[in-house]
């Protein structure tokens, strides 16, 4: 491939910005239906994108003509906080519509980040079965696993024929689009286990249904801590898995991108207490709040900086007779801060990992204590030639600075 080809390619591959040509159609003064038709043609992440650069009132403007699929679908681009500021513009019948399309943990979440006299009128004016759901999943704190699933799922009864078990799915799919695994229940709605669709539509119509029923098909329940859960998630390849009350109940499911989101939220959390911060932080919180989060670490470091500083008291007259020291203080203190930022880049991950043993975290802090021992005296050996002229430049640099004072 030539250069010609590379660099067509790359161009290629840019994504496209559709931000002048939609802020064009919203702006203009058409007919709602003839700007909805035009808006249809561009993907709603494109939409979503451009919803951040108009005004509060051309915001209005979009939700007034858009219809709740629309709008249904672009919420699922916006992260919690900027759909909870885009609900709060919205009428409270409209924002109702809007939330009784989202998935029921999506919308859960953004009605968390609005306030509560909005999100009452707005629960209230939602359907009874959706009203339902949504208090069921804000029952669960947000470190349990329950706050985090969805009753977006196909269910069935174990008491159902082949022929009954597809008619029951055709039903349910006009409402539920996570399909590629179905569950089974009793009549007490107990959980009996799960179907994969492929072997529903395979089997014959006289075969029972308890015969591709996977009875160990693996579950969660409601209560349980997120991060006691997500290794256990893990370790199956399943795309969606099923969450139960104390009775055995099913109440939903954890999607795959549920876990995504939950792995994800469990790493940014212990990656802030090695990068010394109490929590992860949040671009949205006040000064206080991270004062607060940074604080603690950065007071104990100021004390156990002072205890540095008070073994280097310690040998002053040492300083005071070799003062090539204080040439390599400043060096040597910046490459301990380098060695500390790659030993963290490579432990953070191993730390984290709820599969290694005690034994096995220790070995690796001892593997890096080594490893920063060999690099420093080979990085030591590589300097010790170059001693002399960083003793001497700097002696020269120092008697230099002494001339211009007595000159000023």
């Amino acid at each position: 491939m030539d250069n010609k080809e590379i660099l067509h390619t790359a161009e290629t591959a840019v994504k496209p910005d559709y931000t002048a040509e939609i802020t064009e159609i919203l702006r203009s003064n058409a007919a709602p239906k003839k700007l909805m038709y035009k808006l249809e043609d561009y993907h709603a992440n494109d939409i979503a994108d451009v919803l951040s650069t108009l005004s509060e009132n051309e915001r209005k403007k979009f939700y007034r003509i858009s219809s709740t699929d629309m709008l249904s679908e672009i919420f699922e681009f916006f992260d919690e906080e900027d759909a909870g500021v885009y609900l709060k513009e919205m009428d409270v019948r409209k924002a109702a519509a809007v939330v009784s399309k989202l998935d029921t943990d999506t919308a859960v979440e953004i009605l968390r980040s609005i306030g509560k006299e909005k999100r009452s009128l707005i629960i209230d004016a939602v359907d009874l079965d959706v009203q339902k759901e949504i208090k069921l999943i804000a029952s669960f704190d947000e470190d349990e696993i329950g706050s985090r699933m969805t009753t977006n799922c196909i269910i069935i009864h174990d008491n159902m024929t082949i022929k009954e078990a597809m008619n029951e799915l055709v039903r349910q799919a006009a409402e539920n689009d996570n399909i590629a695994t179905l569950f089974v229940v009793d009549d007490d709605d107990e959980y009996n286990g799960a179907i994969d669709l492929k072997d529903l539509i395979t089997a014959r119509s006289g075969k029972p249904l308890s015969s591709i029923i996977a009875t160990s098909f693996p579950y969660v329940y409601a209560n349980e801590q997120t991060s006691d859960c997500i290794e256990k998630l893990k370790d199956y390849s399943e795309s969606i898995i099923p969450v139960l009350d104390e009775s055995n109940k099913l109440l939903g499911v954890i999607t795959a991108q549920n876990i995504i989101e939950a792995v994800d939220d469990e790493m940014g959390e212990d990656y802030a207490r090695l990068a010394g911060l109490t929590a992860e932080e949040d671009l949205n919180e006040t000064l206080i709040q991270s004062m607060k989060k940074r604080l603690p670490w950065l007071l104990t470091l100021l004390v156990l900086g002072i205890g540095v500083s008070t073994v280097v008291g310690l040998f002053e007259k040492v300083v005071a007779q070799l003062t090539l020291i204080m040439a390599f203080q400043s060096l040597i203190l910046d490459m301990a801060g380098n060695v500390g930022t790659q030993s963290l880049a490579v432990t953070i991950r191993v730390m984290t990992d709820e599969k290694l043993s005690f034994k096995q975290k220790m070995q690796l802090v001892i593997k890096e204590i080594r490893i920063g021992l060999c690099n420093g005296l080979l990085l030591g050996f590589c300097l010790f030639p170059l001693s002399d002229y960083i003793y001497l430049y700097s002696k020269e640099k120092k008697q230099c600075l002494h001339l211009q004072y007595q000159a000023v």
